[in-house]
């Protein structure tokens, strides 16, 4: 019997039981659609995060850190580590002229001291991050994003100069301005380390309002900053320490991170931590895939669930269909052929299913970013009297990678066939005699 006049069969048996035919394939349909739209949903946010991430990233900068690194062998944040561990060391913002004299790969490289502190404006209050650095050397590193839209950077600014994020200029993104070029913001920090506590405020002037960026801060530029000059950072906040250092390289290859990398971690004994920019975006990818997998199993086990269904559906129909196949046994069909028709049935429902599940799977999929892309709350910017300042969310783009389009497509057909295998074998085991006598 020819494969074309098998499946012809097996599809007029399928059209035959349409009810039972239909729900099986629903199975089917929802393991599919499931895998599709979870994959489809994290590859797309995960190209969210990744191209917001490279907007507030340079790919030529390191990030050092007090703290050993908790993602490096021995603790030191060869290439990248995330994150610095408890630790007594500090860096000091003339650590910058250390840094600059460790290589010739080293271009230049600027100190940061960011607080929290609470900024008040005609009738709102807010807690803000506030970042001093010196923004001659900020513009440098960060030369396509430390950018004026409105008003001007002064590059070698008084001490009572502000630039602000673009969310904070317009936080609501409705033209209704928050804070904006030449009005007055006043700055308060409270300084914990007094005894009692006190509140120190200060009064600058916005100069400047920076492009939008729309990616996350890493120690570069960000929308929900506000920047002052280091030295007042230093006299406001009474110190000459910095949460960190930005190192601007000469080259982006990984060499040359490497080699900066380890340079840097001799240069403080181990007891900085030195990030760059491509291993967080490496980090972030692999976290992704971890991710993706996770969801892919939990979305295959409806599947499975679904393949236990087309047994129990096949082995029913087996038992109905008895007599059918001893009548076709008797005229000479082969145990093989039965085996395939059986097959064939698993095969047509398991494509229908996978083909049904990836469109199904793909809708759900836009449904979903579209509900949760777009605006939201400014988490964590308002407390007490502080109310609470909208920021741009981010606009989720699902992505239906070949490998997923393709994987589902196989994985639907071949959870059919699998389960299907034991009730086709049986069917191709009766025998002609038995099966004619069964009622």
């Amino acid at each position: 019997m020819k494969t074309r006049d098998v499946f012809g069969y097996s599809f007029s048996a399928i059209k035959l039981r349409k009810l039972r035919a239909g729900l099986t394939t629903l199975g089917v349909v929802i393991g599919i659609a499931a895998i599709v739209a979870l994959l489809s949903i994290t590859q797309g946010l995960q190209n969210t995060i990744t191209m917001q991430l490279e907007t507030g990233l340079a790919t030529d900068t390191l990030i050092v850190s007090p703290g050993r690194s908790v993602f490096s062998e021995g603790g030191a944040g060869i290439g990248g580590g995330i994150g610095g561990g408890e630790s007594s060391f500090s860096l000091f913002i003339n650590d910058t002229a250390t840094i600059n004299g460790l290589s010739p790969d080293i271009a230049t490289s600027v100190a940061v001291i960011q607080r929290t502190v609470y900024v008040q404006s005609p009738d709102r209050g807010f807690l803000i991050n506030v970042k001093g650095v010196d923004f001659a050397q900020y513009a440098d590193i960060y030369g396509s994003t430390f950018v004026a839209e409105s008003g001007t950077i002064n590059l070698n600014p008084a001490n009572d100069e502000i630039v602000v994020g673009k969310t904070l200029h317009d936080p609501w993104e409705n033209g209704t301005l928050l804070f904006n070029v030449n009005d007055g913001l006043e700055i308060i920090w409270t300084n914990a380390t007094a005894r009692p506590p006190e509140n120190e405020t200060y009064t600058g002037q916005i100069t400047a309002v920076l492009t939008e960026i729309g990616g996350f801060s890493f120690g570069g530029p960000s929308d929900i900053s506000v920047y002052i000059p280091i030295a007042q950072a230093q006299s406001f906040f009474g110190t000459d320490e910095c949460n960190q250092i930005i190192v601007k390289l000469k080259s982006s290859d990984q060499a040359t991170i490497d080699s900066v990398s380890n340079a840097i971690t001799d240069a403080f004994s181990g007891e900085a931590s030195v990030i760059s920019s491509t291993a967080v975006l490496n980090i972030i990818g692999s976290v992704f895939s971890v991710i993706q997998l996770f969801l892919a199993g939990i979305a295959a086990i409806s599947l499975l669930v679904a393949g236990i269904g087309i047994m129990n559906i096949m082995i029913v129909s087996l038992i109905e269909r008895t007599r059918e196949i001893g009548i076709l046994k008797a005229l000479g069909m082969k145990s093989r052929t039965v085996l395939m028709i059986f097959l064939g049935e698993s095969v047509i429902i398991g494509l229908i299913g996978a083909v049904l599940g990836i469109g199904l799977g793909w809708v759900l999929a836009n449904v979903v970013a579209v509900i949760f892309s777009g605006g939201g709350p400014f988490a964590g910017i308002g407390g007490g009297q502080a109310a609470g300042v909208g920021a741009g969310g981010m606009d989720i783009i699902p992505v239906l990678t070949p490998t997923v389009l393709v994987g589902a497509l196989g994985f639907g057909i071949g959870v059919s066939v699998i389960f299907a295998l034991y009730p086709a074998w049986r069917a191709s085991k009766l025998k002609p005699v038995e099966a004619l006598r069964y009622e």
